[in-house]
């Protein structure tokens, strides 16, 4: 059933989108260094990476340079473009096609890089293998604002990797099994009008009232 409401609706999302996607891929073509997609292998269901589709934001070349994996808010390796298109969250549209593709669900759990999936706990890892990543999901929802909380942490003098790796990501990990363990059509539909909510109201925190929803670690609890 998710599978026909993703075709669906990532078809209707297209559809709809199209005079925005248009002239933002005519402005990427024109500025920057004209390119328009930026692809990244990510891991997906059964362990297996696929090439993960967004509007180019960051340098071609911007993970072997300072920062690597991470952003920043001003970073220099962005694009013209490139800080509008994150903080919109648009530059992650063309992951629309991914949808159609099959490689991804509009609600799952968020796909990372192969360097940053191994830090989730084994048991972690065989669970979400056995679904498809989305487009946004509970981890994406709460995580919204993750770039800053790495600034934040380390303005605090906090290593951010080691932030990343051993308080962000556990809990990421234990949100994304949660959703996996409860997945249903209702559910699914919730994380869309969650997505909607935390996009249009980015101070929100509606997830806290989910059912059963894994607690909030202290050590994140003043970011979240």
């Amino acid at each position: 059933m998710t599978r026909i409401c993703d075709i669906v609706l990532s078809a209707i999302a297209i559809a709809v989108l199209l005079p925005v996607l248009l002239p933002i891929m005519i402005l990427l073509k024109l500025t920057g260094e004209h390119y328009v997609f930026y692809m990244q292998p990510r891991v997906g269901k059964h362990g297996k990476q696929f090439p993960l589709l967004k509007f180019a934001t960051m340098l071609k070349d911007s993970p072997n340079l300072p920062g690597g994996l991470y952003t920043s808010e001003n970073d220099p390796r962005m694009l013209p473009m490139g800080k509008f298109l994150r903080k919109t969250k648009i530059n992650e549209l063309p992951q629309l096609l991914n949808i159609l593709a099959g490689d991804m669900s509009i609600i799952g759990y968020r796909p990372t890089v192969k360097e940053h999936f191994s830090h989730y706990p084994k048991e972690a890892r065989k669970k979400l293998w056995s679904s498809r990543p989305g487009l946004s999901g509970i981890g994406s929802i709460v995580f919204r604002n993750e770039e800053e909380m790495l600034q934040r942490a380390e303005s605090e003098g906090i290593d951010k990797d080691v932030f990343h790796r051993d308080v962000i990501t556990p809990y990421k990990a234990e949100l994304e099994c949660w959703y996996v363990k409860h997945r249903n059509i209702f559910m699914y539909f919730k994380m869309i009008e969650l997505t909607i909510d935390a996009v249009l109201h980015p101070d929100s925190r509606e997830w806290k009232k989910l059912k059963g929803i894994p607690e909030v670690p202290k050590e994140l609890e003043g970011y979240l």
